[in-house]
């Protein structure tokens, strides 16, 4: 398979159009028809090929705990992102996250990883300041323009957050992955955590979920395009407005939705807060599609990996519709943020992600005394 280098679109303002591939560069949109579709590298990408949570903990337990006092937030949480203190008015947030294609256009993929690892440093309440680019691509397997057209995507995320990328890092690896390490800011005295959660809190998801349900079914071809488009824009979407108005109302817990699933990830919430999560599976929002496709069977791997991890800490209603219960653990890349938010405060904050972009935010849940269980779905 080959890539050749098209002629320069005229300059324009407007963005890509949906199914080309194209970067900017000087204040034009250039394109270049790509023929290698890059989810035939992969069995799992995107965030669904993390290590399983259990595996995670049992390789970091036992590790020495780094002690600092100016370092905030470390791994004891499993959060987001680490906070290092710069000075009382100002703090780093740290992240790395990188993950083979969770799609076919190269260009799409940069941006998917890019809004991923981003989202990391808006989870904690933070800014994005700088970016590296972490590549592992097989120079003899596959074009180079795909690789170019990876790193135009990231890059193109980055500059829409108003930071920068000053470098990176490649090898030569099969199959492709990309990330970035990114450094944003943030004031040491308003950090949001994934333990702040207090019972009374309510839940917010902005995002829906299915996303890695969405990605089997492309590779199995059970999806229809509308739905595997919607996916794609969903993923694509920035966590930008969310982390604001988290700031704005004060929010002090939040995480945002990825490998682990929106069940394992409310479960390291509700452990590391000291609470019992109660998501209300009805009321959670889907990705057009999602809900069909594990209804007839298209589970991912991770669904159940992830199943296994939260089932010893989790109470399941009996009457859970089993579709729901697999979607709450499946693998989501770039997903949505989980937030805590005072009850007073919930249709202020569900109106200000509608009008942000944020079009399906729901309150989903509650978060409750510690029972039992650390998380219900109900």
């Amino acid at each position: 398979m080959s890539c050749k280098m098209a002629a320069p679109r005229l300059q324009t303002p407007d963005p890509p159009s949906a199914g080309r591939t194209t970067y900017p560069h000087e204040g034009a949109w250039y394109f270049i028809p790509m023929s290698f579709d890059l989810l035939t590298t992969v069995e799992y990408g995107g965030c669904s090929a993390k290590l399983p949570a259990g595996k995670l903990a049992e390789a970091l337990a036992g590790l020495p705990r780094i002690k600092h006092p100016d370092l905030l937030v470390d791994i004891e949480t499993h959060d987001d992102a680490g906070v290092y203190r710069i000075t009382e008015a100002l703090a780093l947030v740290q992240t790395v996250d990188f993950f083979p294609p969770v799609c076919s256009d190269p260009f799409e993929f940069g941006e998917i990883a890019a809004a991923n690892a981003l989202s990391d440093v808006y989870a904690m309440g933070g800014t994005p300041l700088t970016a590296m680019n972490i590549a592992m691509f097989p120079q003899n397997r596959i074009p180079l323009e795909v690789l170019k057209e990876i790193l135009a995507g990231g890059q193109s995320k980055v500059q829409e957050t108003g930071a920068v990328i000053v470098g990176g890092h490649t090898i030569d690896d099969y199959p492709p992955k990309y990330g970035l390490s990114v450094t944003g800011t943030i004031d040491p005295r308003r950090i949001i955590t994934n333990t702040g959660a207090r019972p009374g809190d309510m839940l917010i998801l902005t995002k829906p979920i299915g996303a890695g349900a969405i990605a089997a079914g492309q590779r199995m071809k059970m999806v229809d395009g509308p739905q595997y488009r919607a996916a794609l824009d969903c993923m694509k979407q920035l966590n930008r407005r969310g982390g604001e108005i988290m700031r704005e109302l004060g929010v002090r817990s939040a995480t945002d939705i990825t490998g682990f699933g929106l069940a394992g990830h409310a479960l390291k919430m509700a452990k590391g807060s000291g609470v019992t999560l109660v998501i209300r599976c009805a009321e959670v929002p889907l990705l057009d599609g999602a809900y069909e496709l594990v209804d007839g069977g298209c589970i991912p791997g991770a669904s159940f990996r992830n199943l296994e991890f939260v089932e010893p800490d989790c109470r399941f209603a009996p009457d859970l519709d089993y579709a729901l219960r697999m979607l709450c653990c499946d693998a989501q890349t770039s997903g949505g943020l989980l937030m805590c938010v005072a009850l007073d405060a919930v249709e202020r904050a569900i109106d200000m992600l509608r009008n942000g972009g944020h079009a399906r935010a729901r309150c989903i849940g509650e978060a409750a005394e510690k029972g039992e269980k650390s998380l219900e779905l109900a």
